[in-house]
Parts: structure tokens; sequence; C-alpha cells
């Protein structure tokens, strides 16, 4: 099946990138709220960990379970029910006053959020021809790398303005923002059907097996893991090293995260327009390669000026997040039409799983000593650079799959 043509293009890619946007930031807007939640809920610190896994483990079984029966149906309707399901579960996050309820609702998120981000990446290459994609993919996944730098601060904002509503206000906001997504989503989102013509009824198993037997798919799969694990093992914990190690004060760190995702917004769609001009491949050679110096240096620093560590962490979350701009141009071709929802559910799966078993290999790696600095960071970084470099060598093995 060829990309279909839409009409207001444009606006479909913004709608697909707020939609994208605001699962990723779902989950981000939870790590600020740590002592609100536990001094509200009088909750642990481990219990407050359960919070945060449980949403991506929640999104890898929800993913799996989807490969069954993704492209079995119009894109357009069960996209729709999907976010309409996310949004409430949101809500809920908000709604609740007990640990226990929130957890069964930060499950349901994760489990509806987890579908959001496979459906995205599998709707752009519905509609989006192979030569342009690597500016659409740039132009979505702006928005992912903007909401992990954004997340932070937005949910201490929002946490903070509204004092009656302390925590529960930026789930509020969430819900509130994915209303108006969606009614934007009715309004260009369109109809495809195209991948029907060549589906294939299989049982479950069957038809992740499908995916599995193919050498470059599975290849894929490894590559995401790698790709992903090279991240997650480094960026979610800067702000603690700044803060432990670097001497950053506290209220340095929001202008950090504006200006680096302030960054990111150019930096993707540049990105996705090199890798479109100069190929994809071989844009990602160069962004992997030049990404290991941010993580090098951000997992090894010691007291130096702030301004070096501006530059550092722009260069990061420009670097880091833009890898997978060129990977998902490239990977998107990978799968037959009418393969590709399975296949993307799959791929979003294994991601969330890679963030959780990422987050939570470096949380028991990295100890504290007396004086209250953070050690290990640096073995992280290099673990982090070696799975990067990993991915370069592997890239090479994934081709498309011959018609």
């Amino acid at each position: 099946m060829s990309s279909q043509n839409v009409k207001n293009e444009s606006w479909l890619l913004f709608t697909l990138a707020g939609m994208f946007f605001t699962h990723i930031l779902d989950f981000m807007i939870m790590m600020p709220l740590g002592p609100q939640l536990i001094r509200s809920l009088h909750i642990n610190t481990q219990q407050f960990g359960w919070l945060l896994s449980c949403y991506t483990f929640s999104a890898a079984i929800s993913s799996v379970l989807a490969s069954y029966y993704v492209d079995r149906f119009d894109r357009r309707p069960l996209f729709l029910l999907v976010y309409f399901l996310f949004m409430l579960a949101t809500l809920c996050c908000g709604l609740v006053q007990d640990f226990y309820l929130l957890m069964v609702a930060r499950v349901l998120a994760g489990a509806f959020g987890g579908l959001i981000e496979a459906m995205v990446q599998t709707i752009i290459a519905d509609v989006i021809p192979f030569e342009r994609r690597g500016v659409a993919i740039g132009k979505v996944t702006s928005a992912f790398s903007f909401s992990i730098v954004a997340g932070v601060p937005i949910g201490l904002f929002l946490a903070n303005f509204w004092p009656a509503l302390g925590w529960h206000a930026p789930f509020f906001f969430l819900g509130l923002v994915c209303f108006g997504l969606l009614l934007l989503a009715w309004r260009y989102l369109p109809s495809l059907r195209g991948h029907l013509t060549h589906s294939v009824r299989l049982g479950a198993w069957q038809n992740i097996m499908s995916i599995l037997r193919i050498r470059q798919l599975l290849f894929a799969l490894l590559f995401v893991v790698l790709l992903t694990c090279g991240g997650f093992m480094v960026t979610p914990f800067i702000t603690l090293y700044l803060t432990s190690n670097v001497g950053i004060a506290e209220a340095d760190i929001p202008s950090i995260y504006f200006c680096a995702g302030v960054a990111t917004l150019f930096s993707s769609r540049l990105i996705g327009k090199l890798a479109d001009r100069y190929g994809k491949q071989k844009v990602y050679r160069y962004i992997a390669l030049s990404a290991c110096v941010p993580i090098l240096l951000a997992t090894q620093m010691t007291e130096i000026p702030f301004f070096l560590v501006l530059l550092n962490c722009i260069a990061l979350f420009m670097l880091v997040p833009g890898r997978m701009i060129c990977a998902m141009g490239f990977l998107t071709q990978l799968p037959a039409p009418h393969q590709r929802g399975t296949f993307m559910s799959l791929f979003s799966a294994v991601q969330m799983v890679a963030i959780g078993f990422s987050t939570f290999l470096t949380s028991h790696v990295l100890l504290k000593d007396a004086s209250g600095h953070l050690l290990h960071f640096d073995w992280i970084g290099l673990l982090a650079i070696f799975f990067g470099l990993w991915t370069i060598y592997l890239f090479p093995s994934l081709a498309p799959q011959k018609p």
C-alpha cells in the first residue's frame, strides 16, 4: 500500500504531535510530584517508584495485546477510541485520593497511552511518503523531545500554581489538553483502511511470530532496546546528578530544561530534513557518534561554570532524542503495510520495557556517599555510550523487506 494523500497534512501532523506529547508528558509529570504524593498519600519512596514503573509496564503489556488486533480495523475509529480512554484515565488520576486507586488509574493510563505512540507512528507511515517521512517524524518527535525536557517544570509549575489542587492539577490540565486534541483528531484524522486489503487473520501468537520470524524486524526490536536503554539510563537522572555532584542549584534546573526544550523544537525538524536529504542511515551515524560526547561529559563532569553545564545539557537533549528521528524514519519502512500496526505495537512494547529496565538498572547502580554525591554515574554513561555505538554497528543489518 502506498502512502495515502490527506488534506490538511500540517494540521494532521500537529494533532499527532500533540497527542504524542500528552502521552509522554503524562509519564514525565509524575517525576517532580514525588514529594507531594509521598506527603499527601502517606506513602514511601518505594511505593512512589511503583506509581512510576506501573505506567511503562502496563503500556508494554497493552502494546503486545494490541499487536493482535491493531491491523484489523480502520485506524481512525480505533485511534479515537484509544485516545478518548487515555483522556478519561488521565482525568481519573487527578480525581482519586487514595494510593491504590491512583495505582489503578496509572495502570489504565499506561495501557491506553502505550498504544498512542505505536498508532501515531503507524499513521505517519500510512499517509506520508518515505521521501518526506523524516521531516514528518521530526515534527512529531519534537513533541517527544520537548515533553522529556518540559515535563519536570510543567508538573512543578501546575502543582504549585493551584495550591488547593496540588498534585491533582497537572492531570486536570492534561485532561483538558487531551480533549482539545481529540476534537482536532476528529476533524483531521482520515479514514485509513488500505492495510485491510492485505490483512491476514492469524491467532495472537501466530501474529506476533509472523513478525519475529523476519530477520530485519527482529533486529529492529533489538535496535530499539539498545537505543532506548542508551538514552533513559542517563536522561532521567541528569537533574539529580547536577544538583548532587555539579553544584547546580535546584532553582536553576527549570531554566536548563527550558533552554534545552526550545533547542529541541528546532533541532528535531532540522535533523528530520537532513535525514531525508542525505539518507537516514548516514545522518543517524553522525548523530549517534556526536551524542557520545555530551553523554560522556554529563556523567563525568564535576563542578564547572553554569554556562558550560547549560551548553552540554542542550547538546544532550538535542542529540540523544535526535537519534530516534533518523531511526524511526528508517524503521517504519521495514514491515509490510498489513504488518505495520502489529510491528509498531511490538516496537512500542519493547521500548516501554526498555525504559522501565534502564531506569530500574540505573537506580540500583547509583549510590550516594556520606557527602550526598552520586556514585557510579560515570559507569552508567560508559554503558550508555557502548549501547549507542552498538546501534551504529547494527544499523546496516536493517534493510527493507523485498516486495
